[in-house]
């Protein structure tokens, strides 16, 4: 399902991880009573930025938050104790920009500066910025970031370390040719990546030497503009891996640990979609060997925070280090096209047991395109594995989104799909499901009918409300005393008879040669409706409901368009003509919104089908379009650095 993506969903069970240490349970209890500054200022935004002013106003430290023009109402800026602008919506002139930053440090006399993750929480020149005014850098010193913070320097450290590392090229590639060269050596596939990176940006897989060519492009653009570094690296691509991450925790004392691991192998585009912790795949000796190579490249670097050591792990259990993320780790991003837009509605499952949620955004918050599409993370955890696996389903549904397209569909089809189920999981785990990509829920014949009852029910619920006006009847629409209710029901272009009769909230419905009681309390302004039908209880979520009959039904986490008629309406419906759908194979229009990067043709040129139109720009992520059919440009409607929205109109064929 396109769309803009709820945050990393993470699966954490009790059942395998073992006690903390004790000088640890020591130091997190005294955490909150351990004032170690006065004013802190947060060098990020979203989520990050909240949960660290959240932790800050426990310890009694005062915030200050940093925003762009686009987040000067957003949560963050309102959470804190003071706010500075620090540019216009563009990362690079406002999160990015050190001058801007270091002036509201100054201004607002932050004794220390949190970097969150992303921006510039790796960036060593801002941590020398900050060590020159005295300013305290809440992160590892200038020679761990730098050291981590460079694929090609950390891996040289990592070799020295004795730790395992994927063969490659451990220099710099120079350009688009020399990165050919370099490929043909290792042997394809290769994997090509942003040298000062993360986040799956500036990351591309490269099969061939056209594929390569293009890699380099779009990974050293993505990368100079996410990083303001262009370098690139080069490697072996080890197919089908797992990704599993070791969290390290280090001192200025010479100390370090690990803290067992967890799995990110359900990824989109090197971006994780579902992090579990424990791996089901992990055997102890294993997660012994992860955990002391991590700690030993983390002594190796004298590092002294949180951070995390990613590895891939191939079917053998042989581990190769993939980099040091020099802050904790959590970003992700989606599966599908990012969706902007305003969150109309949104509303939390964090009521539910066992269910954390950590998010940026209200009711009424903008989602740009300037920024990660991310709504929020959901985290579950239970006694075991089952119950974690339970809970998030429990809470997915009862997740409530509105204004912006988002993944939860996708979420909820992965973690009950049976590969996920038995743990039967590598980083190529989406592409093989969803070859084709995700399209939502596939309905069983039980879930149809269900589905169907519950739409049926719904019409009639509201027909029944829709005939009362403060204690009268109005003009009703359909007969008030109907005893039954015969209806048509169209699902996926296909009529179903239904009959349907009431008794108090319980409707007994005739769907396909089946009868289902379906209750429910049918408070159609309640977002979420808790319905049982014969015994099995679902929430669902009416998105929409038009006079006309038609409905968009939130069931099982995919959203249905289900229309629903009386019998005659129905009758009288065949004789309305129907829109035609638009030529598109002709046209390309934007899917997303984004600003345009690049365009390669100009009118009269002669394009070939799946050549590269243009490129567009969407949440710091470059997608090159291409032509659907063989034909000649009419007309190019964009140029570069264009914003476009979606459905503009790009390039026109004859």
């Amino acid at each position: 399902m396109a769309g803009l993506w709820v945050g990393a969903v993470a699966l954490v069970t009790a059942g395998r991880r073992g006690k903390r240490p004790p000088q640890l349970m020591r130091s997190a209890a005294a955490l909150w009573t351990l004032k170690t500054f006065d004013k802190i200022l947060i060098a990020n935004r979203g989520e990050i930025a909240c949960r660290v002013i959240k932790t800050c106003k426990k310890m009694g430290i005062k915030t200050v938050a940093i925003h762009s023009d686009a987040d000067a109402s957003s949560v963050h800026v309102k959470m804190a104790d003071e706010a500075v602008c620090v540019g216009p919506a563009p990362s690079s002139k406002s999160y990015l920009n050190m001058d801007a930053i270091m002036e509201a440090i100054r201004r607002t006399r932050s004794q220390a500066v949190h970097p969150g993750y992303g921006f510039l929480s790796e960036n060593k020149e801002f941590a020398k910025r900050l060590a020159s005014e005295n300013v305290i850098f809440i992160g590892p010193d200038t020679h761990a970031i730098q050291a981590m913070g460079d694929k090609i320097e950390s891996k040289l450290l990592a070799k020295k370390a004795k730790v395992n590392t994927i063969p490659g090229f451990d220099g710099v590639v120079k350009d688009a040719d020399e990165a050919v060269r370099i490929a043909r050596e290792i042997g394809y596939p290769v994997m090509i990546k942003a040298s000062a990176g993360g986040g799956g940006k500036g990351m591309r897989i490269a099969w061939d030497d056209e594929e390569t060519r293009e890699g380099f492009r779009f990974s050293s653009q993505e990368a100079a503009s996410s990083f303001g570094d262009d370098r690139l690296l080069i490697e072996k691509f080890i197919n089908n891996p797992r990704h599993i991450e070791i969290q390290v925790l280090g001192d200025k004392h010479g100390n370090a640990l690990w803290l067992n691991e967890r799995e990110c192998s359900v990824q989109r585009r090197n971006q994780k979609v579902v992090e579990e912790a424990p791996s089901t795949f992990l055997d102890p000796e294993t997660r012994r060997a992860m955990g002391e190579q991590a700690v030993a490249l983390a002594k190796a670097v004298k590092y002294s925070s949180a951070g995390t050591v990613e590895f891939l792990v191939d079917s053998q259990k042989n581990f190769y280090f993939l980099e040091m993320n020099t802050r904790l780790q959590d970003p992700y991003k989606s599966f599908g096209l990012p969706s902007i837009g305003r969150l109309s509605q949104y509303q939390e499952p964090s009521h539910l047991p066992g269910v954390r949620v950590d998010s940026g955004i209200q009711p009424g918050s903008e989602i740009s395109i300037y920024y990660d599409p991310m709504i929020s993370k959901l985290i579950t955890y239970g006694s075991d594995r089952t119950e974690a696996l339970q809970r998030m389903e429990d809470a997915l549904d009862h997740y409530v989104i509105r204004g912006v397209t988002h993944n939860i569909a996708l979420l909820r089809e992965v973690i009950i799909n049976s590969r996920f189920v038995k743990g039967d999981i590598n980083t190529k785990f989406l592409s093989d499901v969803y070859p084709d990509g995700f399209k939502g829920h596939t309905l069983t014949e039980n879930e149809r009918k269900q589905l169907l009852a519950i739409a049926s029910s719904l019409f009639v619920a509201s027909q029944l409300r829709a005939q009362q006006f403060q204690g009268h009847s109005r003009v009703p629409v359909v007969r008030s005393d109907m005893a039954k209710w015969e209806l048509t029901v169209r699902l996926h272009e296909e009529d179903h008879a239904v009959t349907a009769s009431s008794r108090g909230s319980t409707f007994s419905v005739e769907v396909d040669g089946s009868k289902l009681n379906v209750s429910s309390t049918w408070n159609l302004a309640l977002p979420l409706l808790s319905v049982n039908v014969d015994g099995t209880e679902r929430t669902v979520q009416c998105l929409s409901r038009e006079a006309g009959g038609s409905m968009n039904i939130q069931f099982l986490g995919t959203v249905y368009k289900v229309h629903v008629l009386t019998k005659l309406a129905a009758e009288l419906s065949k004789f309305m003509l129907e829109k035609v759908a638009e030529d598109t194979s002709s046209v390309l229009r934007s899917p997303m919104p984004g600003v345009v990067v690049a365009v390669s043709v100009a009118p009269g040129d002669m394009v070939s089908e799946g050549q590269e139109i243009c490129v567009i720009e969407a949440m710091k992520m470059q997608n090159s379009m291409t032509a659907g059919k063989t034909g000649k440009v009419k007309s190019v409607q964009c140029k570069a650095g264009d914003t476009v929205g979606e459905g503009d109109l790009l390039v026109e064929l004859e």
